[in-house]
């Protein structure tokens, strides 16, 4: 278990957190949220001591070891794969040394001797002799093959490290996991390891993620970090999101059918007591939601950026074909044949590790490379937006404030609308005269998709676009893609984000096209 007791947190005149009180307890997973810049990540350091709050201290169960995933890639590059692995759990890999050094000596002593059985018995306690087993077994089951374990880390790629530090965290059976942001450049079949993991995992989890999926299939809880306070409310991230907007539009709508939206809440939190006897903490978590009334959930102070995509006009029937399209970049084949029609309606997610071969898809498609064989036609009726994954040329050299640079996409040049544009993603006021050089990467994307929505296109083609954005903007995105009643053609690693747009699925293999007309959690199980 690990509380805090009066943390707070101050950075000048600025105030995270006041006077935090909270505990996480052992078998609870927290999913720990806030808007970008509420201190998230922070707060973790917080809690493992890698950072001083201003006031208050942390407390942590006397004999409980506490692991973090580490951020630094490079840190480990001179130490073997496996014993990076070992290296999560101090101690042992401690007397692993001792050990090492000890029967390395010419001249082994009485002494020596009985510091080594001393040794020998605290391996044996903290399980060493199952340690190699223990975090080949973590390394395997998050992807990295068995002839990889015993090269040094710096051999590995730039995703392969993040994998190994991921199994440095839940190496040797910690009691308490603190995870920042842990399904970062992880595959599909990682991710499901990684859930079903945590899922069964006894101690406590205190983790910070934008995987809306994620956070629903692991948390028990979820952390809230508002006004300045963290508050835990029971359930995983869509309860609390779809319960709080309740509560908001409750608030909002105090006078106007006040009874129906209270039942309405409360018959929201009676089926979700219901479903929540799948999980783990069957009982107490369904105890703890039957008890909960609408003041236990309070309105969010977030703020949701607005996004609906409104086509201009409805495109036609005949909407893009693509014939045999091959492209090589650098001497490697990137596309090798690639045919596939798009109908009128379809909301087309390309997924898979190749994701060279999705940005040069999309790129030919906008015109911005050549094939180097084969073709495609756009209907005559189609209008496209492009939302590319790397933005920059949109903004470097560009010495304009947000309005002037919006104005350039904007039929309507009055100073009015564009900050009406602006307002509706959030940037108001004094904040639309910044200079777009400035923005952060977050800011940059939600720009880029006010000029999408001025663009009243009827195709979208977007490659990963819930990059940089908090769990708020992806959410504004999700729902607004959903709703859009064009064709959308997409590359996303966010799972929740494809389940809930797309209708068709594509993946580009080594070995051909896979086109499936399904969700993607059909697609999944269908292939495995």
């Amino acid at each position: 278990m690990i509380s805090t007791h009066n943390v707070s947190l101050r950075y000048g005149g600025r105030k995270l957190f006041d006077n935090v009180e909270i505990t996480f307890s052992p078998g609870n997973c927290y999913g720990l949220i806030g808007a970008n810049g509420a201190g998230k990540s922070t707060f973790l350091r917080i809690l493992s001591g890698d950072l001083e709050s201003s006031t208050g201290y942390i407390s942590i169960t006397p004999g409980e070891r506490l692991a973090v995933l580490k951020q630094d890639q490079f840190a480990y590059d001179q130490y073997e794969v496996l014993n990076t692995v070992i290296m999560g759990h101090a101690r042992l890999y401690e007397i692993m040394l001792e050990k090492e050094a000890l029967y390395a000596k010419e001249d082994f002593s009485d002494a020596d001797g009985m510091k080594a059985s001393e040794l020998e018995g605290e391996f044996g306690e903290l399980n060493g002799w199952d340690a190699e087993y223990e975090a080949a077994a973590l390394l395997s089951g998050l992807g990295i093959s068995e002839d990889l374990h015993h090269k040094l880390m710096r051999e590995l790629k730039g995703t392969e490290k993040v994998k190994v530090l991921l199994a440095q965290a839940l190496f040797g059976h910690p009691h308490i996991l603190l995870l920042d942001e842990p399904t970062n450049n992880l595959d599909v079949k990682s991710i499901t390891w990684l859930e079903n993991f945590l899922k069964g995992f006894e101690g406590t989890v205190i983790v910070v993620s934008h995987d809306r999926h994620f956070l629903n299939q692991v948390c028990t809880h979820i952390a809230d970090i508002d006004y300045g306070k963290i508050k835990i409310f029971v359930g995983n991230y869509d309860f609390w999101y779809e319960s709080s907007q309740l509560i908001l539009q409750l608030a909002r709508d105090k006078n106007k059918r006040l009874e129906e939206k209270a039942n309405e809440l409360k018959e929201f939190i009676r089926r979700f007591s219901a479903n929540a006897s799948k999980s783990k903490q069957a009982t107490s978590r369904k105890k703890q939601l039957e008890k909960l009334t609408l003041e236990d959930i309070q309105p969010s102070s977030r703020k949701y950026p607005f996004v609906a995509f409104k086509p201009e006009r409805e495109a036609g029937n005949d909407l893009l074909a693509v014939d045999s399209l091959c492209k090589t970049i650098n001497g490697q084949p990137v596309l090798d044949k690639i045919s596939f029609i798009v109908d009128k309606g379809d909301k087309i997610a390309f997924v898979g590790q190749n994701e060279a071969a999705k940005t040069t898809l999309f790129k030919i498609l906008m015109g911005e490379l050549e094939p180097d064989s084969g073709t495609y036609k756009w209907g005559v009726t189609t209008t496209q937006a492009y939302f590319p994954k790397d933005n920059s040329q949109y903004f470097n050299e560009v010495q304009l404030n947000l309005i002037d640079w919006l104005r350039q996409y904007s039929t309507d040049l009055t100073e009015t609308f564009i900050r009406g544009m602006l307002g509706r993603m959030l940037f108001s006021g004094e904040e639309a005269l910044k200079e777009v050089r400035v923005l952060s990467g977050g800011e940059k994307v939600r720009l880029m998709f006010t000029r999408m929505m001025l663009s009243q296109a009827n195709v979208l083609i977007l490659d990963e676009p819930t990059n940089h954005l908090d769990l708020e903007s992806i959410t504004a995105v999700n729902n607004g893609l959903t709703a859009y009643p064009g064709t959308v053609l997409f590359a996303s690693r966010d799972h929740q984000f494809v389940q809930t747009i797309a209708n068709r699925i594509i993946e580009i293999t080594p070995h051909g096209l896979i086109d499936q007309r399904l969700t993607y959690d059909e697609y999944l199980e269908k292939m495995g």
